[in-house]
C-alpha cells in the first residue's frame, strides 16, 4: 500500500491535500461527547450545563463560547471567555479519555470509513489530515478507538481548540501542509470531506473544494444548496470517494 503520508518526490508530482472532518463523517461518538461535555463545563465554570449548543459543523471554541452565553455564565470573576477555553479543552480531553472504553461500545466508525481512507491513500502525492471541530487530543482519541489514526498526518491538521473560525482554519491547515511538503498553496490542491452545510461554507472560505457526505445532520439536498462541489450519500463506495477527490484536486 502506498504510504498515506508520502511526500511528493518531485516538483512535477501531483500534490493533493485531503482534509477530513471527524464527527459524523468518519466516526459517530455523539453519545460519549454529550456525556463528557457537561462534566468539563462544570469543572471549569462551576456551573451546571443546562443547554448544550448545536455541535454539527462547529469548532470546540465556538461551542464553548455559546455554551457560556446560553447557560448564563458570568465569566467576570473567572477571567475572560478566551482564558477559559484552554482549561475547558484540557478538561474535555480528560473527560473523553476517561470514557475511552465507551467510544467503541456507544459509538462506531461510519460505514465505509476504513475502506475510503485506504482507497484515498493510494492516490499519487496525497496527504491526508484532519480538519475538525474537536481538539487534537480528542481527535487522536476518537480515531485511535477505531483504528483510523494510521492514515493521517496530524501535524498539518486544524483543530477546534484553536481560536480560528473554521473557514480560517482550513486556510491555516493548507498553509501548514504546503510548508511541510514544500509546495505552494493553489486552487485545486485541497478538498475537505465533511458532513454539514457549515463545513461546506468553511471549505469555500478556506479556499478548498468540498466533498460533502450526507451522513450527518444535513441532507444531500441541503449540502447541494450550500454549494458542495460533490455530494456523496456515504463512504461505502471507495471508488466514488476516490473519483470525487481526484476530480476536485486537479490543478
Amino acid at each position: 500500500m502506498r504510504h498515506p503520508r508520502a511526500e511528493p518526490e518531485t516538483e512535477a508530482s501531483i500534490y493533493r491535500l485531503v482534509l477530513w472532518n471527524i464527527d459524523l463523517t468518519l466516526v459517530d461518538v455523539t453519545r460519549v461527547t454529550r456525556e463528557a461535555y457537561p462534566e468539563a463545563f462544570r469543572t471549569v465554570t462551576g456551573r451546571r450545563l443546562t443547554q448544550l449548543p448545536q455541535l454539527a459543523g462547529r469548532s470546540e471554541s465556538e461551542i464553548f463560547f455559546e455554551a457560556l452565553a446560553v447557560n448564563g455564565v458570568d465569566v467576570s470573576d473567572l477571567g475572560t471567555s478566551e482564558q477559559l477555553l484552554a482549561p475547558f479543552s484540557s478538561e474535555l480531553s480528560t473527560a473523553m479519555a476517561a470514557r475511552r472504553g465507551d467510544l467503541v461500545t456507544k459509538g462506531y466508525a461510519m460505514p465505509g470509513a476504513h475502506e475510503a481512507l485506504t482507497a484515498v491513500a493510494q492516490l499519487d502525492g496525497v496527504v491526508q489530515t484532519v480538519l475538525t471541530g474537536t481538539s487534537k487530543p480528542n481527535a487522536l482519541l476518537k480515531l485511535r478507538a477505531f483504528g483510523l489514526e494510521q492514515y493521517f498526518d496530524f501535524g498539518v491538521g486544524g483543530y477546534g481548540s484553536e481560536s480560528y473560525p473554521k473557514g480560517a482554519l482550513v486556510r491555516v491547515a493548507r498553509q501548514r501542509a504546503a510548508e511541510k511538503y514544500g509546495t505552494e498553496t493553489a486552487d485545486g490542491d485541497s478538498v475537505y470531506i465533511a458532513d454539514s452545510a457549515r463545513d461546506v461554507d468553511a471549505a469555500r472560505m478556506g479556499g478548498a473544494a468540498c466533498a460533502a457526505v450526507a451522513s450527518g445532520r444535513s441532507t444531500a439536498a441541503e449540502l447541494r444548496q450550500a454549494g458542495a462541489d460533490a455530494v456523496l450519500p456515504d463512504l461505502t463506495d471507495p471508488a466514488q470517494v476516490v473519483a470525487a477527490v481526484e476530480r476536485l484536486t486537479r490543478h
